[in-house]
């Protein structure tokens, strides 16, 4: 990622490469957001648990690929995925929203 990228998406990454399920809802603010496959996750328990249901769904690798600012509070980062998922690779992007140097709001899209 680039020097642009803030501090909390850093720690997102780092968290979810590290399977730190706990570090990873405290990237986020207690009223945050995770919207992946179209299903919304609200609070730091909800992401805890939306985190929990992947562990061991899927063995998978990712690279991130690029990172870059929407605005002052939104950043893109664009994440390749290669595992034994269907399809086996998949480019992802991630849309993050900060706030009060957390993370607000997350979508993940392919």
């Amino acid at each position: 990622m680039d020097r642009t990228t803030p501090e909390a998406v850093t720690r997102y990454f780092q968290a979810a490469d590290a399977g730190d399920i706990d570090a990873l809802a405290g990237c986020f603010t207690v009223d945050g957001t995770v919207v992946d496959e179209n299903v919304t996750f609200t609070g730091r328990e909800e992401i805890i648990g939306w985190r929990k249901g992947l562990v061991g769904k899927w063995t998978y690798t990712s690279e991130v690929l690029g990172s870059r600012p929407l605005s002052a509070d939104e950043f893109e980062v664009t994440v390749e995925l290669r595992g034994d998922f269907p399809g086996g690779e998949v480019t992802l992007t991630y849309h993050f929203r900060i706030r009060d140097d957390r993370i607000a709001a997350l979508s993940i899209a392919a």
